[in-house]
């Protein structure tokens, strides 16, 4: 049976004394795919955020692959995300300076692991073989994405993190980018959470949820 790989208890975040998040409880099972739907300014992409370890709850528990990450340290939280964790991201945020390969290898490179046959193992996985010496600004938008997508598998996170991963791109392109992330993650038994507010978007996953003032409605 599976277990919880994300599990949220009673999570509240504010900034400023402005609530964000009002009393979040979610679990998301290993290797289920879930969207987060809702309106600019929802809550969603902070849910991402505390899930991600980038930023901290105010109140309630966060356990992401059997640690509560809510309760970890500074040190503890840079660990989670360079080693449990994967993210891809509306603008790619990929180093716009050196190579596909060399922004793929990068997570390898930060967990200390040198071999790059899994960087280009990844890039071919996402159809980018052939172009690992090529630099962002060659690719297509749809390119640098799936060049993401392999930076965020590269170092086989239980997680992936996708905060409007199709935001940057036409439908079409979003299309293509969904049914591999999807295919990917189905074939690595990985756990997604993605936020959008594309509605084709969220039928990728196996399930949607929908937050609203900080509060899942669905």
């Amino acid at each position: 049976m599976k277990e919880p790989m994300i599990e949220l208890r009673n999570v509240e975040k504010a900034y400023s004394g402005t609530p964000v998040l009002g009393g979040i409880t979610l679990a998301v099972m290993e290797g289920e795919f879930v969207a987060v739907t809702g309106s600019s300014g929802s809550g969603k992409s902070t849910l991402l955020n505390l899930i991600g370890g980038m930023d901290r709850p105010d109140k309630g528990t966060i356990v992401v692959d059997r640690g509560e990450i809510s309760s970890y340290d500074d040190q503890q939280l840079t660990l989670f995300r360079r080693r449990k964790a994967g993210f891809v991201f509306q603008f790619f945020n990929l180093l716009p300076n050196i190579t596909v390969l060399e922004n793929v290898r990068i997570p390898l490179l930060l967990n200390g692991i040198r071999d790059a046959s899994d960087a280009y193992r990844f890039l071919e996985k996402v159809g980018l073989g052939g172009r690992e010496a090529s630099y962002p600004y060659q690719l297509s938008g749809g390119e640098q994405q799936r060049v993401s997508i392999a930076r965020a598998l590269v170092h086989d996170p239980g997680v992936i993190l996708a905060d409007e991963p199709t935001g940057s791109l036409d439908s079409r392109t979003g299309r293509s980018v969904m049914e591999l992330m999807r295919e990917l993650a189905k074939e690595m038994s990985k756990t997604i959470i993605l936020v959008t507010h594309e509605e084709y978007v969220s039928r990728y996953a196996d399930r949607t949820v929908h937050i609203s003032d900080g509060v899942i409605l669905t």
